[in-house]
């Protein structure tokens, strides 16, 4: 169980617009709202930047703040909110500042105090487990490690739960090392229930392992099509679950029109 955060630390929190919205997209990134043809893109980024003032915007994502700045620097839409480090960063959006994506500190207060700067102890634990190799990028409350299935031995999973910290292997070509407890889906309700969000207004999207936490949480959800095997084959079928199609932001729109979440633009989504 998260521990509550005192609503007083919140202030500077703008989630005022996001209570109001009509409509919240949460989405992973790779493969899902970057994922599918250029045309299914920019049908879709068009689509939330004519409608910014009742659709919502929350990147879920492994990537850090970092490359979230970099990314919408070029054509993708800036979010409004951003979660990312596989819900290790939870952070507000700010286009046009020096630092655009800014960490939440009363909402990670949880988060770090689960992690306990457990980096060093992670990396020299790990230090020549069979099938990682240490990824370079300085992650937040995290540490991610290139994964070789065919030369990965599972002692280094009990090795992080002795650690008391979880593991995640996903597409099959990464494994992330993260506090206990924390991951997509927890951060995602944390972020909505302190926004003041109706997470019946909330689309989660995904495709892959480390987006299952949020895929499976009791928002509307759908894994776009392409999804990797082991997501699909751990999500339950139940309405709330929508298994689409169309690839990556097609598949988005796709499950916006099978639940009626909101208006969507016109077209079909097989062929573009």
């Amino acid at each position: 169980m998260t521990a509550p955060v005192n609503a007083a630390s919140l202030d500077c929190i703008d989630g005022r617009a996001m209570a109001d919205k009509r409509f919240i997209l949460a989405t992973d990134l790779d493969g899902t709202f970057l994922g599918g043809s250029s045309g299914a893109r920019a049908m879709l980024y068009d689509w939330i930047e004519a409608h910014r003032d009742d659709i919502g915007l929350i990147f879920v994502t492994g990537r850090d703040p970092r490359f979230i700045a970099e990314l919408c620097a070029g054509d993708v839409p800036w979010p409004d909110f951003a979660i990312g480090d596989v819900g290790a960063t939870i952070a507000q959006v700010h286009p046009g500042d020096a630092a655009p994506v800014r960490p939440i500190e009363a909402l990670e207060a949880d988060i770090v105090a689960r992690w306990g700067d457990a980096g060093p102890r992670v990396r020299a634990a790990l230090d020549g487990a069979a099938g990682l190799r240490l990824q370079t990028t300085p992650f937040r409350h995290r540490v991610s490690y290139d994964y070789d299935p065919a030369r990965y031995h599972p002692a280094a999973a009990r090795i992080v739960a002795d650690l008391g910290l979880d593991h995640l292997i996903s597409d099959n070509r990464f494994f992330d090392v993260l506090p206990k407890g924390v991951a997509k889906g927890p951060s995602l309700l944390r972020l909505i229930a302190h926004l003041g969000a109706r997470p019946d207004r909330v689309l989660a999207a995904g495709d892959t392992m480390n987006d299952l936490s949020m895929l499976h949480c009791g928002l509307h959800a759908v894994a776009v099509g392409g999804s990797e095997a082991p997501l699909l084959d751990a999500l339950p079928r139940i309405p709330r679950i929508h298994r689409a199609r169309a690839i990556g932001a097609a598949g988005i729109l796709e499950a916006v029109r099978a639940f009626d979440l909101h208006p969507s633009p016109k077209g079909d989504l097989d062929v573009i």
